[in-house]
């Protein structure tokens, strides 16, 4: 069978290797039959991934059909369409005994530190295999995974109805934010460099858009909130001065959401962190949140049909990277078909 598989910066092959079987009672065939691009594939096939081995099968948002499930699995049926949980856990340090299986000492991720799913079939334990509506569209059911990121950081966020969230980048991250934030009632102000991405955002429920480029996002954001600041800023551009903005921007009491990391490290004065006691939480992947977006999904009332704008065959991997690298505006999600 056919698998996408990174080798070294710049390197990237389709390459053939054996069907996987089940081995173990509880796992579950899966025929994959669509699979996400994400920014962190991409850092991988740069090179500046740090948590990636090499070489690695990559590909972690990924939707397909159950073909086959071992002995003790229940809950699943052969033919069900299902979404792939892409994290393992050693369920025994403190972040699992916390309920932060997310960050667990010893974390592995599909994709990264395991064989991913960016090929055409998988092996799984039960407990990562998710079923979803037969209603779902692939080109839906292949967002859930990036979904549940967005379903993290506003939890991380504590984001309630009524609350101001200030939402940094119109990417795919920023718009699973804004999608999530929107869904428990928050009002949402969100920026970007390009008017067309922001143009997108506000179809899809963004209250205020603001460019970045064009417009001082502070003073606009202590406009609209008469001078009180955004309750929550989720920072899905995390270079460091939107994380230095951030700290400026969050009302007093606010939280501010980490997604990401750059390598330059930022300057924050300690003054305006205590002066109004601000949280500053990281959010990274998701813990229990798969059932919540499902559900959301599954109402088919989330709008989220137009976030997907180019598919590729595997075949036509290099192609779909070299799309993502070339014309960034001109996309939201990439998929590869298989």
């Amino acid at each position: 069978m056919k698998a996408v598989q990174v080798t070294g910066a710049h390197e990237l092959a389709i390459i053939e290797k054996e069907k996987p079987v089940i081995s173990e009672a509880n796992q579950v065939l899966v025929k994959v039959k669509m699979v996400g691009i994400c920014g962190s594939d991409m850092h991988i096939y740069h090179g500046t991934n740090p948590l990636a081995t090499l070489p690695r099968i990559i590909g972690h948002e990924v939707t397909g059909q159950v073909e086959e499930i071992g002995a003790d699995v229940t809950g699943l049926a052969v033919g069900d369409k299902v979404v792939i949980e892409p994290i393992e856990s050693c369920g025994k340090c403190y972040a699992c005994r916390t309920g932060r299986t997310n960050v667990c000492s010893k974390l592995e991720v599909y994709g990264v530190h395991l064989e991913g799913g960016m090929q055409e079939y998988v092996a799984m334990p039960d407990y990562l295999v998710h079923k979803v509506s037969q209603d779902l569209d692939w080109k839906e059911s292949v967002l859930v995974e990036p979904f549940t990121i967005g379903a993290q950081a506003t939890w991380r966020g504590n984001v309630k109805k009524g609350d101001t969230v200030l939402i940094t980048g119109a990417g795919p991250i920023g718009l699973c934010c804004l999608k999530m934030a929107k869904a428990k009632g928050a009002t949402c102000i969100i920026t970007d460099l390009s008017d067309d991405r922001l143009e997108f955002a506000k179809s899809w429920g963004g209250d205020v858009t603001i460019n970045a480029i064009k417009e001082d996002v502070k003073e606009q954001v202590f406009d609209l909130t008469n001078g009180e600041g955004a309750n929550i800023v989720i920072d899905a551009v995390c270079i460091p001065k939107t994380l230095e903005d951030a700290i400026e921007i969050v009302s007093p009491a606010g939280y501010v959401v980490v997604l990401g990391f750059d390598e330059k490290p930022s300057s924050i004065p300690q003054l305006p962190i205590t002066k109004k006691e601000i949280t500053i939480v990281g959010s990274r992947l998701q813990t229990n949140k798969f059932p919540e977006v499902i559900q959301l999904f599954n109402e088919k009332t989330f709008g989220i049909e137009d976030m997907v704008t180019h598919q590729f065959p595997v075949e036509k991997i290099k192609e779909a990277i070299s799309l993502i690298e070339n014309s960034p505006n001109d996309i939201r999600k990439v998929v590869i078909t298989f």
